[in-house]
């Protein structure tokens, strides 16, 4: 069982029988949601922020090596290393090659870390109101109810279900900005040599090309990312917190478990949130990395994407990147959690 801590006293005492002739006003309930659903957009975006700069050099090399062709004649990379190697000779320099579109993530990591941490609190609180014995236990015990695991699991499912759709339009803009262009699309874009686009420029190509729709190529794999991975990403941290809740007999509660610990259990959401769907990540970013004006019929589908890579490279080639992803994924969550958790507690 993991701890859901619900600190507005207005919504505690909606349903306390001690005073049934005085109903609380709606209004401050309205209000107390506000401010947590504020709260959330601000420690989520900071956490997620300071988590990308950790991550994103790995992030770019993850996406070079999914996005890369294995067709003859074609040049490709060896693994990521050798994709590190070619960044350091880069005439642009290393921090730039790595670096290069971060602007788009860093939009893109403040969105998905609120909008995970808020909606799975969203979706904590609706799995109470509509259970009648987690509705008695929130009332009578001040707000603290024991969500069974299962319910955690599925409240980390519906999070990332919801972030899937602000994230996929970041995302699309990202996975085009950390690979050069073909040589025909830096025409388009009125440069004479292959060079990386801004974001602007892509934006305009992505909706002069493909219209609104174009900005959710490759939803369908941010879905199944998102989806199944954040149910991992939060089952996994509750988890490793429970163990050390039983294994540590200083642990009163799962709040009090130590910085440490809780940076284990964020490293193990990370891990498990990248690894289990990578696959699927795999397929996006190939499909979100293909020149921004191939339109229509010769625009692959994720099911024809998924296909065609599997003629290509088989199954080794759905985890490219796999595990240099995986091991930055650890310090990056950690970094999250540790510091969305601290923002909760020290400044409520």
């Amino acid at each position: 069982m993991a701890a859901f801590k619900n600190d507005n006293p207005t919504v505690a005492g909606l349903h306390e029988a001690s005073e049934p002739a005085t109903p609380t006003p709606e209004i401050p309930t309205y209000s107390s949601q506000s401010v947590e659903a504020l709260k959330d957009i601000l420690y989520g975006s900071t956490a997620g922020i300071l988590g990308k700069f950790v991550e994103y050099p790995f992030d770019t090399v993850k996406v070079r090596l999914q996005s890369q062709s294995h067709q003859p004649g074609s040049q490709a990379l060896a693994g990521p290393l050798d994709a590190f190697a070619a960044a350091f000779r880069s005439p642009e320099g290393p921090m730039v090659s790595l670096y290069r579109g971060i602007s788009a993530p860093l939009i893109g990591a403040a969105v998905e870390t609120s909008s995970l941490f808020f909606s799975y609190r969203v979706a904590q609180e609706l799995v109470i109101a509509n259970t009648p014995s987690l509705r008695r236990q929130r009332d009578q015990g001040a707000g603290k109810v024991e969500l069974p695991f299962s319910a955690l699991l599925g409240c980390g499912a519906a999070s990332g279900a919801f972030t899937s759709l602000l994230l996929t339009p970041i995302e699309l803009i990202k996975c085009k900005m950390q690979v050069l262009p073909p040589p025909q699309m830096a025409s388009q874009l009125g440069y004479t040599r292959p060079k990386a686009p801004g974001p602007l420029q892509l934006i305009k190509a992505v909706f002069r090309n493909h219209g609104l729709l174009g900005f959710w190529h490759g939803h369908m794999g941010t879905l199944i990312r998102e989806t199944g991975g954040s149910a991992a990403w939060f089952g996994s941290y509750e988890a490793v917190k429970m163990l050390f809740l039983k294994a540590d007999s200083s642990l009163s509660q799962i709040s009090d478990v130590k910085i440490w610990q809780q940076m284990l259990a964020g490293a193990a959401a990370g891990m498990s949130y990248n690894f289990v769907f990578y696959p699927a990540d795999t397929i996006k970013s190939r499909m979100q990395t293909v020149s921004v004006d191939t339109i229509g019929a010769n625009q692959l589908s994720f099911v024809a994407t998924g296909r065609q890579l599997w003629r290509e490279q088989g199954l080794r080639g759905f985890y490219r990147g796999c595990g240099i992803t995986v091991f930055r994924a650890a310090p990056s969550s950690a970094i999250i959690f540790s510091i969305y958790e601290a923002l909760r507690r020290y400044l409520g």
